[in-house]
């Protein structure tokens, strides 16, 4: 028989016309749900068929913003790069003022391990990424670094600075596991036979030896002195 009432009739339509309606897709949306994702569940969650579960779309959808999860990566990772702190303070030396800059880098992708792998593998490009670059190149500039020298130094120094970071951070998301391998490493070279490894024997108060912060301020200023002092072939 015909549905003669007109609410039942009409009803499902005009709940369907007060649905919200969905946020318009961006690239930019695409990354921030990546990152929150991220934080939320771990970097291996990061997924284009999570990312569509949570924007309430399809995974072909999201291709068309990023080409792939390479390249969403990477978005990410620029992303965070926008919290490094840019400006060094008033310091009068500039070796100083590069070297806060590039510590801020260095604790941004501390921080943020899974991801910071990405700067090991893939070439960075983003605006974030470039504003870091710009600001390591000003300080060498200020430095009197020849333009040669300085555009190889400020790959040697973001490599340093992002290996470093990966490892020491690695190391944070599992300190008890980070700490027991530390010390087995100790026990290994305060333990290395004399006659087999005579230079590690030789050198393995020093190898193992230091605090932490003043290996990398020393590795830094090496780095430094040798872009400085050595002209490129």
């Amino acid at each position: 028989m015909f549905v003669t009432n007109a609410s039942v009739r009409l009803g499902p339509m005009h709940n369907r016309r007060e649905r919200p309606a969905k946020p318009a897709l961006t690239r930019d949306g695409i990354v921030g749900a990546a990152l929150a994702v991220m934080r939320a569940e771990g970097m291996d969650k990061v997924t284009m068929r999570r990312l569509a579960k949570e924007l309430d779309t399809g995974p072909a959808s999201l291709y068309v913003y990023v080409k792939d999860t390479e390249e969403l990566h990477a978005a990410m990772l620029d992303e965070l790069l926008g919290e490094v702190d840019l400006d060094p303070g008033d310091s009068s030396d500039w070796r100083e003022r590069l070297r806060q800059v590039i510590t801020s880098y260095q604790r941004v992708l501390h921080d943020n391990p899974s991801l910071a792998r990405v700067a090991l593998v893939t070439r960075l490009s983003g605006p974030h990424y470039l504003a870091v670059v710009e600001a390591v190149l000003g300080q060498l500039a200020e430095g009197g670094m020849p333009k040669a020298q300085a555009g190889w130094a400020v790959d040697m120094l973001l490599l340093v600075a992002t290996a470093s970071a990966v490892e020491h951070g690695t190391q944070q998301e599992n300190p008890s596991a980070a700490a027991a391998n530390h010390s087995q490493l100790e026990r290994v070279v305060a333990e290395a036979p004399a006659d087999t490894y005579p230079n590690i024997a030789a050198h393995s108060r020093e190898l193992m030896g230091g605090p932490a912060g003043n290996r990398a301020r020393w590795m830094f200023d090496v780095l430094i002195s040798g872009a400085l002092g050595t002209p490129i072939p």
